[in-house]
Order: structure tokens, then sequence, then C-alpha cells
């Protein structure tokens, strides 16, 4: 005979009450624990979004730095006809 069947009507009643609230528990934490793991896979795919948003704004940063650069020299040589060219192709760039 098992545990629960040489005790008393009461006392069986009792297990299986501790048993389901054991088994009641365990389903609950589970569940938090699937919820927990979807909130974190949701929140890295966010992130990874918002790194690779940020790879091409600092891209589109360094390529902005680079016109001024080029623009730089011609004004500073007061090359008119070069700052034009520079301007043009930045312009056709854009295009």
């Amino acid at each position: 005979m098992t545990t629960i069947e040489a005790a008393s009507p009461l006392a069986r009643a009792r297990q299986r009450l501790a048993i389901r609230s054991r088994l009641r528990r365990a389903q609950h934490l589970a569940l938090r624990a699937r919820e927990h793991n979807v909130g974190v896979l949701s929140r890295l795919r966010a992130l990874e979004d918002e790194v690779q948003e940020q790879r091409q704004l600092n891209r589109r940063i360094a390529e902005l730095t680079d016109v001024v650069a080029e623009l730089l020299v011609p004004v500073a040589d007061r090359d008119e006809e070069r700052v034009r060219a520079v301007l043009d192709k930045y312009r056709n760039e854009l295009v």
C-alpha cells in the first residue's frame, strides 16, 4: 500500500490538496519563466535593431564628415570650381 492508501480519508484528501497545490505552483512558475524568456528575447531583438540603427547613423555621420573635410580644403584655397564639384558630387550621392 502507498502512503495515501494507508492514511485516513481526511489525511488522503489533505495530501491530494497539497499535491494539487504544489502542481499549481509549479505550473505557475513554469508559465512565469516562459513569459520572462519571451520578454527577454523580445527586448534582445529590440536592442539589436537599435544597434543596427546606430551603425547606420554612425556611417552617415562619417560620410558627412568626409564631405565637410573635402569642402574645407578647397574653401581654404579659395578654389570655387573644386567647391562646386564637391557639392555636386555630394548632391548626386543623395539622389
